[in-house]
């Protein structure tokens, strides 16, 4: 076969590049790791400029970029298993994200946890103080102080469920006068 003139020639060698760029892209799929493929071509792009430079300088062409836009597959039970590791590294990402947020709850849970017992033990501990200062105020002055007192008398009674006798002013005088009146009262 004799090649005449210059278009003739690019035609030629122009398809020799075409079928070369494509066996390199072949082979250089065959050797990556499907991961890698579909995340980033730069690596694949490399490859092929590489192989194919070296044959393309011989027929007096240079190869400038080689870029992979898309990449097919046409075995479908390929492109099964190819769906199967990407649903099954989705299930791993989900389950990575809810265990992330678990997580992140049990550590924000913790820490609410214990600041708010820091807080209950200040507060424990500062009480004394705040109790004790509250009835030196109140002893200062001695009505309020037997006032306060009787209040806390007749609560710890009410609360201690006890049965309770109640007498006019003045019958406290006669034990009689007692006895009656306690008598007189029913229980509910």
């Amino acid at each position: 076969m004799k090649i005449e003139n210059t278009a003739q020639k690019k035609l030629v060698f122009g398809g020799s590049l075409r079928a070369n760029v494509s066996n390199a892209t072949v082979r250089g799929l065959s050797n990556m790791k499907l991961g890698k493929l579909l995340e980033e071509r730069h690596e694949l792009s490399q490859t092929v400029r590489e192989e194919v430079s070296s044959r393309s300088q011989d027929w007096g062409f240079k190869v400038g970029s080689v870029y992979i836009r898309k990449v097919h597959f046409r075995d479908s039970g390929m492109i099964r298993q190819i769906e199967e590791k990407v649903t099954n590294r989705l299930r791993q990402v989900t389950s990575a994200i809810k265990q992330d947020g678990v997580n992140q709850v049990s550590v924000i849970t913790s820490s609410a946890e214990r600041t708010a017992a820091v807080e209950f033990a200040r507060a424990s501990a500062i009480r004394p103080e705040i109790v004790g200062t509250a009835l030196h105020e109140i002893s200062r002055d001695k009505q309020l102080a037997g006032v306060m007192f009787e209040v806390l008398e007749l609560q710890r009674m009410l609360e201690s469920q006890a049965r309770i006798t109640l007498l006019p002013h003045g019958a406290t005088q006669s034990l009689l006068g007692a006895q009656l009146a306690s008598n007189l009262v029913k229980e509910p």
